[in-house]
């Protein structure tokens, strides 16, 4: 027996079945064998795929012996309905309601079809119960950005055939705009902003670019190719966000307990270790090559977190809160 290519060992049933379907559809009598090499798969998995549409979904198939393959005996005009469990429905619900967070990029529209065409196979209950669904829960991103559509569809389209890229670019907190050309390797939403990872090529190093203050960019003739694959994970271990830094700090945070409620069951970072403390209060271990985001994190908590290490990200908050007690004191 041939052996299976294990790229497509996780083809989904539906798309197998529905390629029977329309083998079927054309009287081609396919058997077990032939949509198997097909399908790259091993027959018995055709075997099990045929008796369920037969069985479960009430297709009128058959096997034709003088023609040594499957038939429908009467006309099929459509595939059936699916039917949903409630876990799977939610699941279903939970997608289409995450497509809200790709608003103004290319795969808005893309994602809105697949659940349409989704959707469109359920049956007449199951679509009822999805449409009373929809009503009872939602995502609410927080600010959520504008994507600029045809900026992302020039990093897309960079990224996928690993094309060199030129654009303007303004750095955080100032007003001027230089020129940059990289090779763009990874695009991702994090926090609500969409950034672009890629190397660098005036710099000889790898750098992070926001969408948002990044203008005019133009596809190069210039290809480039990648040693093994680019992970974001793997990237960004050390990181609390997007920030990426070179040092390696232990982290530690106390807090209260009503900050503590906040905190447990929820995955702040890969590396994080909490440990309860008495009265309620929480303490939060985490393992960051940079302190510049967990400045702002803890400064976002105000008076319900406290910074037991390291000393320099103590300082840094001793300092901030000295400039704000100067800036909102009463005047005399």
């Amino acid at each position: 027996m041939a052996q299976v290519p294990t790229r497509h060992a996780a083809r989904p049933p539906l798309d197998r079945m529905m390629h029977i379907h329309q083998a079927l559809q054309v009287n081609r009598y396919p058997n077990c064998l032939t949509l198997a090499r097909e399908l790259e798969v091993v027959p018995r998995t055709i075997k099990r795929d045929v008796d369920f549409m037969k069985c479960r979904l009430g297709l009128p198939i058959s096997y034709d012996r003088r023609h040594q393959g499957y038939r429908y005996t009467e006309p099929v005009e459509h595939f059936p309905n699916l039917t949903m469990t409630e876990g799977e429905l939610f699941a279903l619900l939970v997608a289409h309601k995450a497509i809200a967070q790709y608003h103004g990029t290319p795969f808005q529209r893309m994602l809105e079809t697949a659940f349409q065409k989704l959707t469109g196979r359920l049956d007449t209950e199951t679509r009822f119960t999805l449409g009373n669904l929809d009503a009872a829960f939602s995502f609410r991103p927080f600010a959520p950005e504008d994507a600029d559509l045809q900026t992302f569809e020039v990093l897309t389209r960079a990224v996928r055939e690993r094309r060199v890229v030129r654009f303007q670019y303004r750095n955080l907190g100032t007003r001027q705009i230089r020129p940059r050309q990289v090779r763009p390797y990874h695009l991702a939403c994090i926090e609500n902003h969409w950034y672009l990872f890629g190397f660098d090529e005036d710099r000889q190093a790898m750098r992070t670019f926001v969408l948002a203050r990044l203008r005019a960019p133009e596809l190069t003739s210039s290809r480039f190719t990648l040693e093994g694959e680019f992970d974001l994970n793997t990237y960004l271990r050390g990181s609390l966000a997007v920030f990426r830094g070179a040092a390696d700090y232990e982290v530690v945070v106390d807090f209260d307990a009503w900050a503590g409620d906040l905190i447990r069951g929820r995955r702040w970072h890969a590396s994080q270790d909490l440990t309860e403390l008495p009265s309620g209060e929480v303490r939060v271990r985490l393992r960051l090559d940079s302190l510049e985001e967990a400045e702002r994190w803890v400064l976002g908590w105000g008076v319900h977190a406290t910074v037991v290490r390291p000393e320099g990200l103590a300082a840094r908050i001793r300092e901030i809160a000295g400039v704000l007690a100067q800036r909102y004191a009463r005047p005399e």
